[in-house]
C-alpha cells in the first residue's frame, strides 16, 4: 500500500532529521525490519490501567505524593480514583476526585514503561494552533494538550481524554513514562468543590494496526474521544469579508460577495455562506441588520454573523465583569468582558446571540471567548489557561466547567437550528455543542506567509479531526492584490478538496474573470465534501503532498514556501 509505506518512510525521514531524541538513519531501518520480522522493540505503554504514580499540587509549587489503598489515592484532604472499567469494547480509565480544601491546583497521573525507541509524537493544542503542531522527537518537558499520538514508522498509538472533560487536562512523554496533568483550577487559583467530586475527564488509548496510514489512525482515535459529535447538515462554503475588509466592511460590500457567491455557487441543495465579520455594528454602514439577512437569503444564500458574546461595555455593572487582573498585575489592557458564571452578566452576554438569530442569521461565527475568559491567547497558556491570582465569581466550578457551560449556554441562546462556528474556541470542550470549529490562527489578505504558517499547519496537522470532533474551518482563502495567485490558489485547492470549510474573502478589485473561473470549480468541489490527508505528515510543519480520496481519487504537491523561501520572522 502506498499510505503504508509512505508512513514508514516519513518515519525513517524524521528519525534521521530530528533535533531531539533522534535516532540515525541506518540503525531506524533496522529497527523497522527487526520488527516485520520478530516483532522486536514495537512496544506500546498501556495506560488503560491503575496509574503507578499519582501526586497533588497545591498552589504553584507545593507537591505531594498520594498513597494508594481500597481502590484510591489519597493524601490529606485529596482523595483521587483512577481506575480501569470496560465501557461496551472500550476500555477506559474515569479519574474523579474530591478536596476538603481550596487550594488543589493540579493533580499528576504517572505511567511507567517504555515506547517503541525512537518513536515520534504529535500533540494538540489548547484551542487554535500557532503554526507549531509538529510530529517530534521525545521532548520531556513538551506540553501537549488534550491529547497526543506516537508514531514508531509502523504503528500509531493515540493516548488521550475524551472530549468535554471538566478540567484542562495535558499530557507529557518521555523514555520512562507518560504523566497527564490534570488542571482542576477556577481561574488562576483552587475550586471551592464542597462536599461534590468532580469526575475530571476520562483517560482513552487507542492502538492502530501495523501499516494503518497516520491520518486513518488519528481520525479513529479522535471518534474515541468524540462518540457523538455534532455536525452540520452538509458542506461549508461561501464568503467571510474579514481577510479583505479587516473590519472596514458595509452593507453594499457585503452584497457584492453575495452576489459574486450567487453567481459562481454550483447548482444543488446546499446553499452557500455568507458571512458577516467584525464590523458591522456601525449603523451608519449597516443601516438594518435584518433587512440585510433577507437580501441575502433572497439570493439563495444563507446569512451569518459574527459575534463577541462576551465583549462588555464601559457602562456594564464592574460585578458582571471579569478582573483585569487575569492579564497579569501590570498588564495595560482594553478588554472589559462578562464573567459569565456570574446570571445576570451571562444573559447580557447571550443577548447578543439571540439578537442575531432574530434578526434572521441561521449561522453564528461566535470569537474571542477563550481571551477575554483568560487573558491569554493560546500559545501563551503553556502548563495553564489562567495566571494565578484570581477567581471567577462563581468559585465552585473548574475552568473546563465553566467554558463548558458557556459554550451549552450559546447553544441554547442559538437555538437547536442555528449552526455555530467557534473561533478562539476550546475544540475539545466544544465538540459535540458546536458543528464547526476554527482550528487554526488566521490566515492572512496581506502575508501569505501567515496563512501558509498557520493555515496550512493547522490543516494538515489536524485534519484527524474533521467530522470527528466538529467540521473544521481551516480559515479564509483570502483573494487580494497583496497576495500572489499562485500561493493563493494552491491553499484554495487543498482546503477545497479536504471537505473543510471554504469561505473565500474576495476584494471586488482583484477578483479576474480567470479567478472567478477557478472560485467555481473550488466551489463546486467543495459542495461535493471531499476527504484528503498529507501522504508524508511527519516530513513537518506544512506537508507539501497530499492525497484525497473524495470526490475523486487524486495526489496533489504544494509549493508552499515559494522562489523566496519561508519568512523567519514574526508574521
Amino acid at each position: 500500500m502506498e499510505s503504508e509505506n509512505a508512513n514508514r518512510r516519513d518515519f525513517l525521514k524524521a528519525a534521521a532529521a530530528a533535533t531531539v531524541s533522534a535516532i540515525p538513519v541506518a540503525r531506524a531501518e533496522s529497527q523497522t525490519a527487526g520488527a516485520h520480522g520478530a516483532g522486536a522493540d514495537r512496544v506500546a505503554l498501556d495506560i488503560l490501567r491503575r496509574p503507578d504514580h499519582v501526586s497533588a499540587r497545591f498552589g504553584l509549587k507545593d507537591v505531594r505524593g498520594m498513597q494508594y489503598a481500597s481502590l484510591a489515592w489519597t493524601c490529606p484532604g485529596v482523595r483521587v480514583s483512577a481506575e480501569p472499567v470496560q465501557v461496551g469494547s472500550q476500555t477506559e480509565v474515569p479519574i474523579r476526585l474530591t478536596s476538603d480544601g481550596n487550594d488543589l491546583t493540579y493533580i499528576h497521573v504517572r505511567w511507567e514503561g517504555r515506547e517503541s525507541p525512537g518513536s515520534l509524537s504529535l500533540g494538540d493544542h489548547w484551542e487554535r494552533s500557532y503554526g507549531d503542531l509538529e510530529w517530534r522527537g521525545t521532548v520531556p518537558d513538551r506540553v501537549m494538550p488534550w491529547y497526543f499520538q506516537t508514531f514508531d514508522g509502523d504503528r500509531v498509538i493515540g493516548y488521550g481524554v475524551k472530549t468535554q472533560p471538566s478540567a484542562f487536562c495535558f499530557w507529557q512523554r518521555d523514555s520512562e513514562g507518560i504523566t497527564l496533568s490534570i488542571d482542576v483550577r477556577n481561574g488562576g487559583e483552587g475550586t471551592h468543590f464542597g462536599n461534590r467530586e468532580l469526575h475530571a475527564c476520562t483517560v482513552v488509548m487507542r492502538s492502530g494496526q501495523p501499516g494503518e496510514a497516520i491520518a486513518e489512525a488519528g481520525r479513529k482515535f479522535c471518534r474515541v474521544m468524540c462518540p457523538h459529535p455534532r455536525l452540520p447538515a452538509g458542506p461549508l462554503f461561501g464568503a467571510n469579508d474579514w481577510n479583505y475588509a479587516y473590519g472596514k466592511n458595509t452593507a453594499a460590500g457585503i452584497l457584492q460577495d453575495a452576489d459574486l457567491i450567487a453567481s459562481l455557487a454550483p447548482a444543488g441543495a446546499t446553499l452557500p455562506h455568507i458571512v458577516i465579520d467584525d464590523g458591522w455594528q456601525d449603523p451608519k454602514r449597516f443601516p438594518s441588520m435584518s433587512d440585510l439577512a433577507s437580501e441575502i437569503r433572497r439570493r439563495q444564500l444563507q446569512p451569518g454573523l459574527w459575534i463577541r458574546p462576551l465583549q462588555a461595555q464601559a457602562s456594564a455593572p464592574p460585578a458582571w465583569l471579569l478582573p483585569d487582573v487575569r492579564f497579569g498585575k501590570n498588564s495595560a489592557h482594553d478588554n472589559l468582558a462578562f464573567d459569565p458564571t456570574h446570571p445576570e452578566a451571562l444573559d447580557e452576554a447571550m443577548k447578543t446571540v439571540r439578537t442575531a438569530v432574530q434578526w434572521g442569521y441561521g449561522f453564528i461565527k461566535h470569537d474571542y471567548t477563550t481571551y477575554e475568559l483568560f487573558g491569554r491567547w493560546g500559545f501563551d497558556m503553556k502548563t495553564g489557561v489562567a495566571r494565578p491570582g484570581w477567581r471567577f465569581y462563581d468559585k465552585s466550578r473548574t475552568n473546563a466547567e465553566i467554558v463548558r457551560d458557556l459554550y451549552n449556554a450559546i447553544r441554547l441562546a442559538a437555538g437547536e437550528k442555528t449552526e455555530i462556528l467557534g473561533c478562539n474556541a476550546v475544540g475539545h470542550l466544544a465538540a459535540g455543542i458546536f458543528e464547526s470549529q476554527r482550528i487554526a490562527d488566521d490566515t492572512s489578505g496581506h502575508d501569505w506567509e501567515r496563512t501558509r504558517r498557520y493555515g496550512v499547519n493547522g490543516l494538515s496537522h489536524r485534519i484527524a479531526q474533521h467530522r470527528t470532533f466538529a467540521h473544521i474551518d481551516p480559515d479564509c482563502v483570502a483573494i487580494t492584490a497583496a497576495v500572489g495567485w499562485r500561493e493563493t490558489s494552491q491553499w484554495m485547492d487543498v482546503v477545497a478538496r479536504s471537505g473543510t470549510s471554504l469561505f473565500f474573502s474576495p476584494d471586488p478589485t482583484a477578483v479576474t474573470p480567470e479567478i472567478k473561473s477557478a472560485m467555481k470549480d473550488a466551489m463546486l468541489i467543495a459542495s461535493q465534501e471531499g476527504s484528503g490527508f498529507p501522504l508524508h505528515p511527519t516530513e513537518g510543519t506544512t506537508p507539501s503532498k497530499w492525497r484525497f480520496s473524495q470526490p475523486r481519487s487524486v495526489d496533489k504537491s504544494y509549493k508552499w514556501c515559494g522562489g523566496h523561501g519561508a519568512s523567519p520572522f514574526d508574521v
